[in-house]
């Protein structure tokens, strides 16, 4: 699982859902007209066979997406483009034992790939092509289906008692929403002097060897049938300004930074002078990075900002309890066993809340109404001080947690699993900021170190949850600083941040009264899907660092061209 910036888009705006819920004549667009048309004829079709589908959902999703990106004050593209593609989910056999089955000793999750498909649907709405384009693939589904049942059987009958013998696949009352296709009007023109306007001061360094921006717009309208009844029209607007530099030290070492905005509205990103400025405060950080001495690996304290323990606790904790990890057991179920026991200390939350458009006057990515399985978003206490109360939940029931809560998530043709949405740290005692520094230098006093350390800022992180390999976790930092006794700091570079979830989380102290937030699209096996992690920073009494990966190239051996002709 990988957290990083985001590449790509997708959130939601909202609408007045009261007015939008009369609208009746939307749900019954062209799109689900032959989706519904073409669902009851295949499951109706199929029930003559010896093994029929006892479940069947189509998913349709268009795209309608506008990017301006540019570097060093010049144009690199500047586009509008739409797509269709198709989400479907066939099961044969029932609820307790179907075809999505783990099939132990080979790849988690039975038959994964075989799930996996990325068909495109026309952009017009030609409902016999449609419907063509749906019989088609779900005949396809169907026979693939049917081998992977009879394989998922003998599975079951060859090995040893699954520990959790939970069904395969969870009922849910069925949703009717509707709400207003949403429009994407976007001024190119505009944009393409901004992206210019925000990357032209990097051309005057000539030891910044890449700086990049990119304007994104994005609408996305999903409709959504199932043999259950559900039908859902749902669409989602949001615009994001991303700006990426890279300069390298003497040594080789690539050193990034990078600044990300996200809004629901395109109103609500910064003004021109609010990203000139941050702009030129990335130009002043990556100066001092080359010059920055380099990190050795470390243990000690240190306090993680905000965006720093948001993407940490994306990373360490949120994986962690998305509910299919507790069923698999190729995976190491860290907390599967701890349910009302204590996780964090006492005066530690965490929800994970997608119905929440907005927190600390920052729009958030992992923001829906409805997941990818047509089950209503619905907010999850999974901490309450301390104690561990709950998973994330798709369809997929484990031991003790049957129904879904609204996280089943993937990326267009991937298969859904239960994923985070937005995640949110908040701490019932807390101080400022500045006693959380004076905490730290107290905490390296004690420890008798020479120093500690401040995570400023991340690029992202990742980790790995499976039993095979080491359960452990790594956050990418960007700006650390060594802070020493006598409060004084000094930047460094060439550190990431390592660790193992259980050790780390019984070392965590304190957290300030401050909530960042950290905007990102995260990939785990259902493919990339749109989070947010928000958190307070936080004072853990001891962490590793390990030096970060660099390239052995040499700093560009021509000189750089002055513009002025041969």
């Amino acid at each position: 699982m990988r957290l990083r910036y985001f590449p790509i888009l997708g959130a939601a705006l909202l609408f007045a859902a009261s007015l939008l819920a009369q609208e009746t004549k939307k749900l019954d667009s062209p799109i689900l007209q032959a989706m519904k048309g073409q669902l009851a004829h295949s499951f109706e079709g199929l029930k003559s066979q010896p093994i029929p589908p006892y479940f069947l959902s189509y998913g349709i999703t268009e795209s309608h997406s506008a990017r301006v990106s540019g570097s060093f004050g010049t144009l690199y593209s500047s586009s509008e483009f739409a797509s269709r593609l198709l989400d479907l989910n066939l099961r044969v056999g029932d609820y307790e034992l179907d075809n999505t089955h783990e099939i132990r000793g080979e790849f988690p999750f039975g038959d994964f790939f075989g799930r996996f498909s990325f068909v495109e649907i026309p952009i017009e709405n030609d409902k016999d092509v449609i419907r063509h384009i749906l019989w088609y693939q779900t005949d396809q589904r169907y026979k693939r289906a049917l081998e992977t049942f009879m394989k998922v059987k003998t599975n079951v009958q060859v090995k040893v008692a699954p520990e959790d013998a939970s069904a395969d696949f969870s009922k849910e009352p069925p949703q009717k929403f509707t709400e207003a296709p949403a429009d994407l009007h976007v001024d190119r023109g505009m944009w393409e002097e901004k992206i210019r306007k925000y990357t032209a001061p990097f051309a005057n360094y000539g030891d910044i060897y890449e700086a990049e921006a990119e304007f994104s717009a994005d609408a996305e309208t999903r409709w959504y049938v199932n043999s259950d009844g559900a039908e859902l029209q749902t669409s989602t607007v949001f615009y994001r300004l991303f700006i990426y530099a890279k300069t390298k030290a003497e040594d080789g070492m690539e050193l990034p930074r990078y600044e990300s905005y996200l809004a629901l509205k395109p109103e609500d990103l910064p003004d021109d002078a609010t990203v000139m400025k941050a702009v030129a405060k990335m130009i002043d950080d990556l100066q001092a990075l080359r010059k920055a001495p380099l990190l050795d690996p470390y243990t000690g304290p240190a306090i993680l900002s905000g965006r720093a323990s948001g993407v940490f606790f994306h990373e360490v904790f949120g994986h962690r309890i998305e509910g299919h990890r507790q069923k698999s057991e190729d995976e190491a179920q860290t907390f599967k066993k701890m349910v009302n026991q204590k996780v964090l200390p006492d005066n530690f939350s965490v929800i994970s809340d997608p119905t929440l458009h907005r927190l600390a006057g920052t729009d958030l990515a992992g923001f829906y109404l409805y997941d990818d399985e047509g089950v209503k978003a619905q907010r999850v206490q999974v901490v309450d001080d301390g104690v561990l109360k709950n998973f994330l939940m798709s369809r997929s029931p484990i031991a003790g947690f049957l129904h879904s809560n609204g996280h089943g998530r993937n990326q267009m043709g991937m298969p859904v699993v239960a994923r985070q949405s937005n995640l949110i740290v908040s701490a019932s005692k807390t101080v400022s900021h500045d006693e959380l520094k004076k905490m730290l230098i107290e905490e390296i006093k004690k420890q008798n170190k020479p120093f500690g350390l401040y995570f400023e800022d991340i690029q992202g992180g990742f980790t790995l949850t499976q039993r095979t390999i080491p359960n452990a976790f790594t956050v990418l930092p960007v700006m650390v600083y060594r802070v020493y006794p006598d409060g004084h700091e000094e930047l460094v570079r060439g550190g990431d941040l390592i660790g193992t979830p259980l050790t780390v989380f019984s070392k965590l102290l304190a957290a300030d009264n401050q909530t960042a937030v950290f905007n990102g699209i995260c990939g785990a096996e259902s493919g990339s899907v749109p989070v947010s992690a928000t958190s307070p920073a936080i004072l853990i009494s001891q962490i590793e660092v390990q030096k970060k990966q660099k390239s052995q190239e040499r700093l560009p051996i021509l000189s750089r061209p002055t513009g002025e002709n041969p």
